[in-house]
Parts: structure tokens; sequence; C-alpha cells
């Protein structure tokens, strides 16, 4: 497994290799992120992983200083499952001039996970369509956890024309339904055994009246509740009635950890 630090050791590695698959990360690996270099591995015979921490999609009260940095445990998992090769960029080999130029995702942005953090998936486009092209994979792959995201980016995809196709990873769960997150590592232990009260709740909700009661739930159990609304997959718009393929979404902080999930239905 070969560890790129600059781009152009990054295409150095990679020039061997014309037929690519690609997952991105901000590392602090666990079993969601090796669930999407799997299905890489399955569609390609070479696997690119990033991890790179990235300062675009950080709002000034965020986490981005504590977020978890775990180089070397990563790339130990990483090397276990055959990845050919870590794009690991310091800040400056990535954006080695101030990033002037920002994607402009579309007004679903600004909903939902935008909704609370502003200019969040900005951030989140600006980098994905860089390491994009970095890599210059033909395939990419994204967990559905971050629903938002990954639709945000197979749109980004489909209006430039990108190459790329885009597929998605199911969420991976501990055993008690939590969605693995690299943040359930801030929870207490007592805060992690509330937390799988989220999964539980989506999986009850089937109207706009459901999410009102979970959210109610929520904050009576002492969360501090973002939204839990029920929107369309296709589209993330809100539902009319009669739909059918449809998604609950919801982001909620327990104590000093904010969580999100999602249940489609």
């Amino acid at each position: 497994m070969r560890i790129a630090r600059t781009v152009a050791e990054l295409r150095r590695a990679l020039a061997p290799h014309p037929a690519r698959a690609f997952v991105p990360t901000m590392g602090n690996l666990h079993e969601g992120h090796l669930s999407l270099v799997r299905i890489a591995r399955a569609h390609a015979p070479c696997v690119v992983v990033s991890i790179f921490v990235n300062r675009l999609q950080f709002g000034p009260n965020e986490d981005f200083d504590r977020y978890p940095r775990t180089f070397e445990a990563d790339c130990a998992k990483l090397a276990a499952e055959g990845v050919d090769v870590v794009f690991a960029p310091e800040e400056r080999a990535l954006y080695p001039e101030p990033q002037s130029y920002i994607v402009e995702p579309p007004p679903i942005a600004n909903e939902l996970e935008g909704r609370f953090r502003p200019r969040f998936f900005h951030g989140v486009a600006t980098v994905v369509l860089k390491l994009f092209n970095c890599v210059q994979p033909q395939l990419a792959v994204f967990g559905k956890k971050d629903y938002q995201q990954l639709h945000i980016v197979r749109g980004m995809v489909r209006q430039f024309d990108l190459p790329i196709e885009i597929v998605s990873g199911e969420t991976v769960r501990e055993p008690d339904g939590l969605a693995m997150s690299s943040r359930n590592s801030y929870l207490s232990p007592a805060e992690r055994a509330e937390a799988p009260r989220l999964y539980r709740l989506l999986c009850s909700v089937r109207s706009a009246e459901d999410c009102a009661r979970a959210a109610r739930a929520l904050s009576e159990a002492g969360w501090q509740v973002d939204y839990v609304e029920l929107r369309r997959r296709a589209d993330l718009a809100p539902p009319a009635p009669g739909e059918r393929e449809l998604v609950a979404l919801a982001a909620a902080r327990l104590g000093a950890t904010r969580l999100i999930d999602n249940v489609e239905l």
C-alpha cells in the first residue's frame, strides 16, 4: 500500500492503474468506512482512499481541531483491506493557496443539515470535486448515513458531467442500532447507552405527525433536536400525500455530540 502526501505523488502512484475506485474519508476509520472500501474493491482493481479533515466544511464553532485523527491505525485497517493507495495530504498540499473558487450547491443544501450548518455543503462539494480531480476515479463510494451529502454529490457529478459512477453503501450499525460514526467516540458511557434512541424513533416514523412525536420524545430524553423530517428519497423535497419512496432524517445533539441518522421507508 502506497501513501501519497501530495497531488504529484498521488498521480505518480496511480499512473500504472487506469481503473480506479475511490472512497473519500476524514479518517478515524470504523467498520462503516471499511464496508465502503469493500464495495470499491468489488468494482475496480485499484482502490484509493483519501484521509483528509476538510476545514472548509467545519463552521467556526465546530470540532475541526478536536476531530479524531488516527492515521497510523487507519493505515493498518486499510492495508488489511488491500487498499492500493492512501491519499493523505497536508492542508497546504490540497489547498496551496486560499480556495477562492467554491462550488455553489443547489438550494437543498440550505435545508436539513444546511439549515444548522451554514455553507457546510459548499465545503463538502468543493473538496469532493477537488479530490475527484486529483484521483480521477471511474467510481466513487459514499455511505447512506450522510444521506443529504450523497444526494448533493450525485447531483454535482450529473450536472458537471463527471465521468464517475457514484455507488452508495448502506449504513453500518452497532448491535444496538446506533449508526457507526467517528463522532461516537465523543459520547460518555451514559450518552452512548442513550444514543440508539435516535434510530429506534426514526424506525417508527411514517408521517409528519410521527416526526413531531419523535422530536418530542428526544427532547424529553434530554436531546437538543435540530430536525426530524420526512422527505422524498429522489430529491429530498417534502413529500406529497400518498408518496411512498421516502426517507426519515434526523439530527440531534446528545450532550456535546451531534448525531445524524436516517431510515429509508
